[in-house]
């Protein structure tokens, strides 16, 4: 199912019960931070809409055809301890709710993520979306690692200089302390999204 979801400060989310524990976010690879529930991925614009496609399965889908058009793809293990894992904008967002991905109930998941697009994005995107993901997930079994299926030039680089989860992109405080920020740096039980009265994405 093709949905819009809104980047927020170069993020989007999958996430568990709307669960933000952002301290733990793992961005060594540059597209897919994953966290003790649920994964953070890095958009190329820092601001605006996106493309997502989910797709689910009980096993492993067929690898990407090597004449596809995406650039980019990673595979990873989410952990989805309440079994509520979908597809999130980070703040109150205008487009309808991807449909939920954790299937088989709480456990962990396999996250196959497409991207294309992410390089050539501008900071804020006000019209059309520009870029391109795709999940892919399924249980995960006792599979951990994470894999690159499909590097590029911004991958290599955080491969080579991972970025601490306090300089991650999108996840920097501002000497206004950005609200948002503070928020996913104080991650743990804050459940920003589900808060009384905040969408769920």
């Amino acid at each position: 199912m093709m949905r819009t979801v809104e980047a927020i400060d170069g993020l989007f989310g999958i996430l568990d019960e709307g669960d933000l524990p952002a301290d733990t976010a793992d961005f060594s690879n540059g597209l897919v931070a994953v966290m003790t529930a649920g994964a953070l991925i890095a958009t190329g614009v820092a601001f605006g809409p996106v493309r997502v496609q989910t797709l689910t399965s009980l096993e492993p889908p067929p690898a990407a055809d090597s004449q596809d058009e995406w650039e980019e793809i990673i595979e990873v293990t989410v952990q989805a301890p309440t079994g509520r894992l979908r597809a999130h904008s980070l703040e109150d967002s205008r487009y309808p709710r991807l449909p939920a991905l954790s299937t088989q109930g709480s456990g962990p998941y396999r996250v196959r993520v497409h991207a294309r697009g992410r390089a050539g994005a501008p900071s804020q995107a006000d019209g059309d979306p520009v870029e391109d993901y795709l999940l892919q997930v399924w249980p995960a079994g006792t599979d951990r690692d994470t894999i690159i299926l499909r590097g590029s030039e911004r991958i290599e680089r955080a491969l080579r200089e991972p970025w601490p989860t306090e300089h991650a992109p999108g996840l920097r405080t501002t000497d206004e302390e950005d609200e948002l920020c503070v928020r996913l740096l104080r991650g743990g039980g804050s459940n920003p999204l589900s808060e009384p009265g905040r969408g769920n994405g």
